[in-house]
């Protein structure tokens, strides 16, 4: 089988995770699989594999969790620790019929107990770690049974003890019904449920099929997002399908990240914003961690010129480019455009990109209060297309308050200018009185100050424009160069410096703006003083 035949078949049959790796170890059985950590469910299957051992293990897998009782249209919840065998559990759960619902092991346990009641008795599929972690909440009451990956636990059956379970005969779910569900960054509070068909994810796969047919050689990917993203999926389909080699990561700190690239030389790229921006300081290594990058991607938030512009310098490529797709759980990819070495750092980051080729999303901008949109005032973003998520599970009433016929209100705002660039200024939620665009304040200061590693504006309790920043090691900030870069935006109160560890955040490393607004209420941080 072809790597465009199968893909033909996902597009007519849709994208099913639970058949993908025999369909990758089909088109390739050797192509290789490589891990920055040892997977916890299968200790000993090492750090290097072929898709043919993956696909394998994932029917091992499959006959096992059949065993312990799982059995078709079943809503199977994965919360454990964070490892690249999440992804391989839930291809297991779909290869023998099971809705896979995925949760970030960064949610508490409150908001994991919430989430299992809201499901409806699930089956936890989770390890002794995660296990201990949720001791206060009653699983009894709200699972139908428990699974653990790894470690064993008084009251949950172990996936170890039943190795060696006769395999099953693949399970094909309904191509329009539940198959994985992912949740929302919960930036506003209890994250959402977001429905994702056989269909849906398939139809994703067209606009960044198209991206990857940028590399001509059967070079490495890189791909450092989290396992329970709905973008893990979209990812390691292309990546498999394509027969690129994957570099599949968990560890972020940049100097873990630097030994990984110099080892396997990646040309594509894919990681979220922040992880980017934290591995900029590699750009001056002399090893040249990302000399042989040609892609780096990104679709989870808008990402700053600056950093864009320092990975690309950083590239030894010729042509090297940065593909930036905004875009959220619910709609899948959206827009897309693409910086250059030596543009990038002059680009308007409000800039998101275009609407792709055909097959892909539609855009529009809805006027607000009856306005038309433009830059001084903005419109909704909506998106319309067949990948489009289904619902919410289990708060239908919520996702109809967002679906106007064929189009999805995305909850950001912004206009599109007359070349038809779609510009997203910020969310509706954290707009700002007298503000045109917080985000595009942050571009501008950072871009301006090195020493600045996160910049926030929020509002105050005034309806004031707090600017909230981190430096660098946590170094003071030079009052004087911090005017000069704001001379601009004399609407901006006075900065406020935290350490960078304080800044809430989401399980995509999204800065959680309500959460740290709510931190203004009271005055728990005084503003950045004149030097002695």
């Amino acid at each position: 089988m072809k790597g465009s035949t199968a893909y033909k078949s996902i597009q007519k049959r849709g994208l099913h995770i639970g058949l993908l790796p025999e369909m990758a170890a089909a088109v390739n059985p050797s192509t290789p699989i490589t891990l920055d950590h040892d997977l916890d469910v299968l200790p000993e299957a090492g750090r290097s594999l072929t898709v043919a051992q993956y696909a394998e293990h994932v029917d091992d897998l499959a006959g096992r969790l059949w065993a312990a009782g799982v059995r078709p249209d079943e809503r199977v919840v994965l919360y454990k620790t964070a490892n690249a065998d999440h992804w391989m559990l839930a291809a297991a759960v779909s290869r023998i019929g099971g809705v896979v619902v995925n949760l970030s092991p960064a949610l508490d346990p409150t908001t994991v107990g919430v989430l299992l009641e809201r499901v409806g008795r699930p089956t936890l599929l989770t390890d002794g770690v995660k296990f201990d972690l949720l001791a206060e909440v009653p699983l009894a009451d709200l699972t139908r049974r428990v699974i653990t990956s790894a470690g064993d636990r008084p009251g949950a059956l172990a996936l170890a003890a039943l190795a060696g379970s006769p395999r099953v005969k693949p399970v094909v779910r309904p191509i329009d019904e539940a198959a994985v569900i992912t949740h929302t960054s919960g930036t506003t509070g209890i994250p959402k449920l977001v429905v994702h068909t056989p269909r849906t994810q398939g139809i994703r796969l067209v606009p960044q099929w198209r991206l990857l047919s940028l590399m001509r050689k059967k070079e490495t990917v890189a791909i450092n997002v989290p396992f329970v993203h709905s973008r893990m999926v979209a990812a390691m389909s292309l990546a498999l399908l394509k027969e690129y080699p994957v570099l599949l990561m968990r560890e972020t700190d940049p100097a873990d990240v630097a030994e990984q690239f110099i080892e396997h030389r990646p040309a594509f790229v894919e990681a979220l914003p922040n992880s980017l921006m934290e591995w900029e300081g590699l750009a001056e290594d002399p090893r040249a961690p990302f000399g042989t990058v040609k892609v780096f991607s990104s679709t989870f938030d808008a990402i700053h010129p600056g950093t864009m512009s320092k990975l690309l310098k950083a590239s030894h490529r010729r042509g090297a480019l940065f593909f930036q797709i905004y875009g959220q759980s619910e709609v899948g990819p959206a827009v897309g455009r693409a910086y250059f070495r030596h543009s990038a750092h002059k680009a308007n980051g409000r800039c998101v990109g275009w609407a792709m080729p055909k097959g892909a999303a539609r855009i529009r901008v809805v006027g607000r209060e009856g306005r038309p949109p433009s830059e001084t005032t903005p419109g909704y973003i909506e998106v319309a297309w067949d990948g489009l998520a289904k619902t919410y599970f289990g708060e239908q009433e919520r996702y109809d308050t967002n679906r106007d016929g064929d189009w999805w209100r995305t909850g950001d705002v912004g206009y599109r200018t007359r070349f038809g660039c779609l510009h997203m200024l910020d969310r509706e939620v954290d707009m700002i009185p007298g503000v045109r665009s917080s985000l595009e304040i942050e571009d501008v200061v950072l871009g301006k100050l090195s020493e600045l590693s996160e910049l926030v504006v929020v509002q105050g309790p005034n309806s004031e424009p707090v600017p909230v920043i981190c430096t660098v090691d946590d170094e003071p900030l030079d009052r004087e160069r911090w005017r000069a870069a704001v001379a601009g935006f004399p609407q901006l109160a006075d900065p406020v410096q935290i350490p960078q560890a304080e800044l809430p955040r989401t399980a995509t490393l999204k800065v959680q703006r309500l959460a740290l607004a709510r931190r203004f209420k009271e005055p728990l941080r005084a503003p950045l003083q004149e030097p002695a």
